[in-house]
Formats: C-alpha cells, sequence, structure tokens
C-alpha cells in the first residue's frame, strides 16, 4: 500500500460482501457433537466467501483472491493464515448485532505487511462504518484521515479519526457514509474494548452512530500481505453497582447518577450545583482504580481523586474498575 487512494478502493468490495445476510446454517463439512449439556460444532475451515454461525458467535470472511483461510474454532476463537498471493481479505468473529458491550479478546498477531487487527462493525440511520483498531503491520488505517481527537481508555490512548465514503459500496448498496475510527497508539493482541468509552468519546467529537446496529467482530484483515492471527473473542458479562451514591458536606453540590455497567467496571456522572469554579474529591474503594475519565481534569488514579473544570461544564464521567467492589465511591465538593 502506497497512497490512500488504493486502499479503499480495495476495501469497498470487500464491505459489500462483508454484508450479505446468512441464508443457511453452516455449510458442509461442520459436523455436530452432542455432548450432556451442550451442542458443540468442530472446527471448520472456510476459504471462500460466507457469513454464517458458528458455536453460538456470528462470523465473516471475504477474500477477492489468494489462498487465505479462517478456521472457526470452540466458542469465539478462529485461527487465519494467508499468503501474499492473496491481493485482500478479511475474517473473523463476533455479533450478528452490535451494541455497547465489553468485548474481551486475546491471542497471537503475526502480520507480515499491511494488515490489521480491530473490532469492526456498521450501524444505520444514520450509516456508519466503524472500527477500534488494537494493531497492525506496516500500513496506519487511518492514515490521510481527520483527527477528531483522542480517549484514554483500557490502558491505552487512542487517536479519534473521521473518513468519508461517497457513493461507495456499503451494507445497503452504493451509499455515501462516514467512517469512525478509534486507533491504539500503543498496539497490542489482547485486552478489554469498552466500546461504550469509544462511542460515548465520539459522540463528545460529534461523531453520532445510527441508531441501528448491524453486526459487529473482531477481525483480522490482509492487504497484499502474509500472516496469521489466533484471536479468541467474547463479551463480558454485567453487574449493577450494590449501593447508592454518597455526599459529603460541602460548600457546593456533587451529585453521582449511574452510567452503563460492565463486566468489571462502571461508569458515574457527576452533575455539580452552585459554582462554576468547584473541586470534587471522590473517595475510591478498596480495589478500584480510575480506568477513564472525561469534561473534566482529573488527577489521580486510586484512593483519592480530585476533578477540577476543564472548560466542559459542571458534569462530567468517570469510569471505575470495579474489582469485585461495585460500591459508588464517596464525593465531597467544594468551591476552587
Amino acid at each position: 500500500m502506497t497512497d490512500t487512494a488504493t486502499r479503499p478502493r480495495t476495501r469497498s468490495r470487500m464491505r459489500r460482501l462483508l454484508s450479505v445476510t446468512c441464508a443457511a446454517v453452516l455449510a458442509a463439512g461442520g459436523t455436530v457433537i452432542a455432548s450432556s449439556d451442550a451442542w458443540a460444532e468442530a472446527d471448520r475451515t472456510v476459504s471462500s466467501n460466507t457469513t454464517g454461525t458458528h458455536n453460538g458467535y456470528y462470523f465473516s470472511f471475504w477474500k477477492d483472491s489468494g489462498d487465505a483461510s479462517v478456521t472457526l474454532r470452540a466458542d469465539g476463537r478462529y485461527s487465519s493464515s494467508w499468503s501474499s498471493s492473496t491481493n485482500n481479505w478479511v475474517g473473523g468473529k463476533g455479533w450478528a448485532t452490535g451494541s455497547r458491550r465489553t468485548v474481551t479478546y486475546s491471542g497471537s498477531y503475526s502480520p507480515s505487511g499491511n494488515s490489521y487487527l480491530a473490532l469492526y462493525g456498521w450501524t444505520r440511520n444514520p450509516l456508519i462504518e466503524y472500527y477500534v483498531v488494537e494493531n497492525f503491520g506496516t500500513y496506519n488505517p487511518s492514515t490521510g484521515a481527520t483527527r477528531m481527537g483522542s480517549v484514554t481508555t483500557d490502558g491505552g490512548t487512542y487517536d479519534i479519526y473521521r473518513t468519508q465514503r461517497v457513493n461507495q459500496p456499503s451494507i445497503d448498496g452504493t451509499a455515501t457514509f462516514y467512517q469512525y475510527w478509534s486507533v491504539r497508539q500503543s498496539n497490542r493482541t489482547g485486552g478489554t474494548i469498552t466500546t461504550a468509552n469509544h462511542f460515548d468519546a465520539w459522540a463528545r467529537a460529534g461523531l453520532n452512530l445510527g441508531t441501528s446496529w448491524a453486526y459487529q467482530i473482531m477481525a483480522t484483515e490482509g492487504y497484499q500481505s502474509s500472516g496469521s492471527s489466533d484471536i479468541t473473542v467474547s463479551e463480558g458479562g454485567t453487574t449493577t453497582p450494590t449501593t447508592g451514591p454518597t455526599q459529603a458536606p460541602g460548600n457546593c453540590t456533587a451529585t453521582l447518577s449511574a452510567g452503563e455497567t460492565f463486566g468489571d467496571r462502571f461508569n458515574l456522572n457527576v452533575a455539580v450545583s452552585n459554582t462554576s469554579t468547584w473541586v470534587v474529591t471522590l473517595g475510591l474503594g478498596s480495589g478500584q482504580t480510575l480506568q477513564n475519565s472525561w469534561n473534566a481534569a482529573v488527577t489521580g488514579t486510586s484512593g483519592t481523586i480530585t476533578a477540577r473544570p476543564n472548560g466542559n461544564g459542571n458534569t462530567f464521567g468517570i469510569t471505575v474498575m470495579a474489582n469485585g467492589n461495585w460500591n459508588w465511591p464517596t464525593v465531597t465538593c467544594q468551591t476552587g
């Protein structure tokens, strides 16, 4: 890949084929094995364009040439390999319907050349194509895109970008639509993707997703390259905090309210009243750590943390890693 124009044209064919709705259950070659407590499908290797379900997960595979293939394995695991004879290919496992889910993945990713590993999906109303890029080879897929800011979440910082496709193939045929990107500054192959943190950061930058979700997969892609991957993807559960907010006395008021809750963390909204120059002190509980914040200047990551205005008004938010402690922090407010 030497320029930004060639890449999207190649990807446009991939996107059209990725959107094909599965019209049958598994093709020949997948053996169903009965057990006393579940049905499990045997490993299945696909090397031609198809979508479907396997062991409870949605999958998609597409290539335009060459010998790329994906082997669908237990649960959310898949492995892939491709050679330089393949011009462009993409495949992965995930969900037929996207959401603000917490995605956990692990495995290995070994590209040689232009390739990337990303959580990838679409929405409708409006039509949006989105990526959370965790790792890539020799080419950053956001090259040439418009930078819209950044978000720090899940132990790293992601740069936020927007691109536009004009009269190009999509899941709804030829259309004009935006692409939203979060590209991790420090590549990794394994961890948690808190999708809500990306979606909320995009919204704060004016990048709003649609109201109707299409598919969402953890995808490996290669373009005029070679390599392999072995990825397992799953979804985290949800837990509700066991206690409500506590408000200690102060000379202004900071009120906590619940945000999104995930398998290992929860979001809180903080609304300050009676002053616009405030210092909010939050006392995190045992084992808890600050994982993310927005719309305030926040210092500290455990124990006592403080927040001050940063020009975004009197409402801000935090994400707390629970580590088994789902109690909300104590909160006090003083004028600054």
